[in-house]
This record gives C-alpha cells, sequence and structure tokens, in this order.
C-alpha cells in the first residue's frame, strides 16, 4: 500500500505562483509514474503532469512552460511548481502514483491523494 499526502494548496491571483507538495510512505517500488492531476466540479479529472523514476516527464499543454513537477527520492515527496497562474488553474489539485511502470502514458494510477485546492482569482 501506498499513502499519499499533498499539501501547498491555497488561493492566490492571477499571476502568482504555487508549490504543492506530496509526501508518499508505505510500499515504495524500484520504479514508478508520479502525476499530478486536477479536477473541478462537473468535469473529469484531467492530467497536469507526469514523472517516472528516470525522472522523465510530462505535461498537460495548458500548463506547459509554466508548471514544473519534479521528484525528491530521499524524501518520497513529488512536487509541482506553479507559475504564472490563471483563474483557468482553479481546481483541486491531486497527486496519484502507480508502483512498477516506467512508462506513465496512459497509466491508470492506483494510489490517490486526498487533494488540495488551489484558487486563483483574477
Amino acid at each position: 500500500q501506498v499513502q499519499l499526502e499533498e499539501t501547498g494548496g491555497g488561493s492566490v491571483q492571477a499571476g502568482g505562483s504555487l508549490k504543492l507538495s506530496c509526501v508518499a510512505s508505505g510500499y515504495i517500488a524500484d520504479y514508478y509514474c508520479m502525476a499530478w492531476f486536477r479536477q473541478t466540479p462537473g468535469k473529469e479529472r484531467e492530467v497536469v503532469a507526469t514523472i517516472n523514476s528516470d525522472d522523465i516527464t510530462a505535461y498537460a499543454n495548458p500548463v506547459k512552460g509554466r508548471f514544473t513537477i519534479s521528484h525528491d527520492s530521499a524524501t518520497n515527496t513529488l512536487y509541482l511548481q506553479m507559475n504564472s497562474l490563471a483563474p483557468e488553474d482553479t481546481a483541486m489539485y491531486y497527486c496519484a502514483s502507480m508502483p512498477w511502470v516506467k512508462s506513465c502514458g496512459d497509466v491508470e494510477y492506483n494510489y490517490w491523494g486526498q487533494g488540495t485546492q488551489v484558487t486563483v482569482s483574477s
């Protein structure tokens, strides 16, 4: 079992920055994919960014150039640095983990955090 806990959400004005953190505990596989997703009411959850244990990253088009995903293997912490935030980035952000996979495309994640709210005002 893997437990994930996100922190770092909050309210900012457009153009501001936030950094989300997600600490993983429990079973840590030798290789894995981790991701940040976001969801707004009435919409499907969408992937924001992914990273694998080789630090290969991928980003959804709306956040490319503004968000950076990273991972500290020493502390088992996943990060999402969000810059140039816009009102359309307002959502509940979730981290997710899937052990024993190397390619993060089309991964069905088994483990999810409880989410952290990000609100961007114009």
